[in-house]
C-alpha cells in the first residue's frame, strides 16, 4: 500500500468514526417529525461544519494546546445535553408542536454540537501535518452520508416507537452528551 493510499485509508476511517457521532446523534433528532427537505438541509449543513471545523482545527493546530482541544469536546457535550433534555422534556407533553426544531439557530446547535468533536480532531492533524484537502472532503463526505442515514432511520423508528419518540430520541442526546464530557 502507498503512502497516499495509506494516508487516504486511514483518514477514511478517522472520518468515518467521527461521522458515526453524527449518526447516532442525528437517529435521535430524527425521531422528531423532520420532514426530508429538512433532513438534506440538515446533513448537508453538518457535513460543512464537519470541513469547516477540522480545517479551522488544523489551521490552528500549530498554534493552540490540546486543552483547547478537550474545551470544544466539554462545550459539544452541554449542547448536546440541553437539546437532549429539552426533547426529553417535550416529549411528554401532549401538544403536537416539536420542542427543538433544526432550523435557524437550532439547525446551528446542532451542526455545531456533533461537529465541535472534528475541531479536536483538526488541531491534532494539523500539528502531525495531515494533507488538508483530503481530511476535510472525507469528513464532510461521511458526515454528510451518517447524518442522512441516522435521520432517515430515526424517522422509520419513530413510527415503531410512537408518542413517545421525541422523549427517546432527546434521551439519546442526553447519553451522547454526558459520554463526551464523561468518557465511559
Amino acid at each position: 500500500m502507498s503512502t497516499v493510499t495509506g494516508e487516504v485509508f486511514t483518514l477514511s476511517l478517522m472520518a468515518f468514526a467521527l461521522g458515526m457521532d453524527a449518526f447516532s446523534v442525528s437517529l435521535g433528532m430524527g425521531m422528531a417529525s423532520i420532514r426530508l427537505k429538512q433532513i438534506v438541509k440538515i446533513g448537508l449543513t453538518v457535513g460543512l461544519f464537519h470541513i469547516w471545523m477540522p480545517l479551522i482545527g488544523m489551521l490552528t493546530g500549530n498554534f493552540l494546546s490540546e486543552q483547547f482541544g478537550a474545551l470544544a469536546t466539554y462545550a459539544g457535550g452541554i449542547l448536546l445535553i440541553l437539546i437532549g433534555f429539552h426533547m426529553f422534556m417535550s416529549g411528554f407533553k401532549n401538544d403536537e408542536k416539536r420542542s427543538f426544531k433544526p432550523i435557524g439557530i437550532g439547525l446551528f446547535l446542532f451542526a455545531i454540537s456533533v461537529s465541535l468533536d472534528s475541531f479536536s480532531l483538526g488541531l491534532t492533524l494539523g500539528i502531525f501535518g495531515a494533507k488538508t484537502l483530503t481530511a476535510i472532503t472525507l469528513f464532510g463526505f461521511f458526515a454528510t452520508i451518517l447524518t442522512w442515514a441516522g435521520l432517515l432511520l430515526g424517522r422509520k423508528m419513530k413510527g415503531i416507537i410512537g408518542q413517545y419518540s421525541e422523549a427517546f430520541g432527546g434521551s439519546i442526546l442526553l447519553f451522547f452528551g454526558i459520554k463526551l464530557i464523561f468518557p465511559f
